[in-house]
């Protein structure tokens, strides 16, 4: 009987430590002192983006949730997390850096002072600044950096097609592919209107067509898009980065190429979500690092 009974009593004490540990991680996550709390924050970025929209390859989501939770007063956007950027964070006081390309991407072994990555993650928990990376779902969801690279064929094209739509959601997906509603833009059109958009001087380009050609068809893909380019039927492709000899194979096909290099294409959306985020959340101090930019330059 009391072997019955100090069994019943250790059933009881481990329910009610379960259900005290429930409250304190619920007080933890909600505590906001007039400014969000963390899970406040993700739940507003989850619902512009599930997480469900990303590639299967990708990693996104909270990468970096510190042990101690406090209230998000500032938030840094970068495109990606350098250790500049992450200087930035601190100086700012941040709570929260959502930074577009995942810093966690292949698996770490270890958290050592040795390698830039692992100096970063160990930062970020000492001072307690979360990372949440949206990458592959920001390129597919309506509204995102595939949509946003493409809104500057607005007036001459339709609002674009996923070229590979997402199984649950056909209305998202990678890249976007471009028809002409009339008479569409000439080439030169199209590389001026792209780099004034993105704001960058010069392009890489690779043209089979003259400049005074009219472009009727667009399929562009933000970040490295040749695996989802290829075997479009299009006279213009758009990405940041290609391979020597992918560019040769849009050329043989007949397709012109524009390159912006690989995050110029992706990093003006932050602005954004930058004024997105601003008006949800008008108390927290919202930036896009100055820090983040492209490693490659015109020299």
């Amino acid at each position: 009987m009391w072997k019955l009974f100090k069994s019943h009593q250790k059933w009881i004490i481990s329910e009610n430590f379960d259900k005290i540990s429930q409250v304190l991680q619920q007080t933890r996550r909600m505590v906001t002192k007039g400014h969000p709390s963390l899970a406040a924050v993700l739940k507003n970025l989850r619902e512009f983006a599930p997480e469900h929209l990303a590639e299967s390859w990708d990693n996104v989501g909270l990468l970096i949730e510190p042990s101690t939770a406090k209230p998000i007063s500032g938030i840094i956007l970068t495109n990606d997390l350098t250790e500049d950027v992450l200087r930035d964070a601190v100086n700012a006081h941040a709570g929260l850096i959502i930074s577009y390309h995942p810093p966690i991407f292949e698996g770490l072994k270890r958290i050592t002072q040795d390698k830039w990555k692992g100096r970063i993650v160990a930062s970020c928990l000492e001072n307690g600044i979360a990372v949440y990376s949206p990458h592959t779902a920001w390129d597919s969801v309506r509204g995102g950096v595939n949509d946003w690279l493409g809104s500057f064929l607005s007036k001459e094209f339709d609002a674009g097609q996923p070229i590979i739509p997402n199984a649950k959601h056909p209305d998202c997906g990678a890249g976007r592919l471009y028809e002409s509603l009339k008479d569409g833009m000439t080439l030169e059109e199209i590389i001026n209107g792209l780099k004034s958009h993105t704001k960058i001087p010069n392009l890489p380009v690779a043209l089979v067509h003259p400049l005074t050609q009219r472009i009727k068809s667009v399929a562009l893909c933000a970040g490295s898009g040749a695996s989802v380019l290829k075997d479009q039927k299009v006279e213009v492709f758009i990405t940041g980065e290609m391979a020597h000899h992918a560019i040769l194979d849009a050329n043989h096909c007949g397709t012109s190429v524009i390159l912006t290099h690989h995050s110029n294409s992706e990093r003006g959306f932050l602005t954004e979500m930058q004024g997105m985020l601003q008006k949800d959340f008008p108390e927290v101090s919202i930036i896009c690092s100055t820090a983040d930019k492209d490693p490659l330059t015109i020299g």
